[in-house]
């Protein structure tokens, strides 16, 4: 069995009213430091694939059809071996 771990996020090119307001946020609680955040998604899957290849390739085709919008977000994701 393998574990993918999969983040989505915002293009850089694309506002995120979220993190925006998230920053907001911060500064009001006097966290100045905070020049930028990024609001986005996660998602773990356990998959029965036979290789790490394979599930890989079950991951990305997962994110690609239906987890990430791929005109307004960017997917990254790690797929790793668990016990059964």
């Amino acid at each position: 069995m393998y574990l993918a771990k999969i983040h989505i996020t915002h293009k850089a090119s694309i506002l995120d009213p979220q993190g925006e307001a998230i920053k907001n946020a911060l500064h009001r609680l006097d966290y100045q430091d905070v020049s930028n955040i990024t609001a986005g998604k996660y998602f773990e899957t356990t998959l029965t694939s036979d290789s790490k290849e394979q599930a890989e390739a079950t991951t990305r085709s997962i994110c690609e059809s239906l987890l990430a919008n791929q005109n307004m977000e960017t997917f990254l994701f790690t797929v790793e071996k668990v016990e059964d």
